[in-house]
């Protein structure tokens, strides 16, 4: 919530309970109307006095309408919750899966393929609510890059489904070189 935000909920809070104690005062006949009604009319009668109060009703008028239709907690903070991970809520409660979480699991998959060294991964939200993972990684000079990329995105995708139900939209994978052929060395 931001410092605006605070401010105005702390300012209309105090003044509901100042009036509603005053409301509740007049009610049980601890204050009269007709003094309420004599300090009404010395407030509006002195120029200074009704020129403070009207500026504090504008800036009231204002606050009010910030609050009632330019509310801060839509999606700037869903995506809040996105920078640390992927909030996920049901009847019992919540739970925060980080990106960190996702990733391993993702090189965990990649590392039990033969032919795949050296991966990075990045989860990323897209606009429409949709999570792709970014895939980079090294292969060696056996694989056959389209047949093990297809195995990827398929087992990465299932895997995710199946330890954090999360539906994952897009696997892409980025093979960024060959690695050279480890020779051995004979005595």
């Amino acid at each position: 919530m931001k410092v605006l935000d605070k401010i105005a909920l702390v300012l209309f809070s105090s003044i509901i309970l100042i009036l509603s104690a005053l409301l509740c005062f007049m009610i049980f006949g601890w204050i009269r109307l007709d003094v309420v009604n004599m300090y009404m009319k010395e407030l509006l009668n002195n120029q200074t006095a009704c020129n403070i109060t009207l500026g504090i009703l504008v800036a009231l008028i204002l606050l009010s309408i910030k609050g009632i239709f330019f509310s801060t907690d839509s999606k700037k903070d869903k995506d809040k919750n996105m920078d640390n991970g992927i909030l996920i809520e049901n009847e019992n409660g919540k739970l925060l899966i980080s990106r960190d979480t996702i990733q391993n699991l993702v090189s965990g998959v990649v590392k039990g393929f033969e032919n795949t060294q050296d991966v990075t991964s990045k989860v990323i939200l897209t606009s429409d609510n949709n999570i792709n993972i970014d895939v980079t990684l090294f292969v060696t000079q056996e694989a056959i890059i389209k047949d093990l990329s297809n195995k990827l995105q398929l087992k990465i995708k299932e895997v995710i489904k199946n330890s954090i139900d999360i539906d994952i939209k897009e696997v892409n994978i980025k093979v960024r070189n060959i690695a050279p052929k480890e020779e051995s060395v004979e005595e």
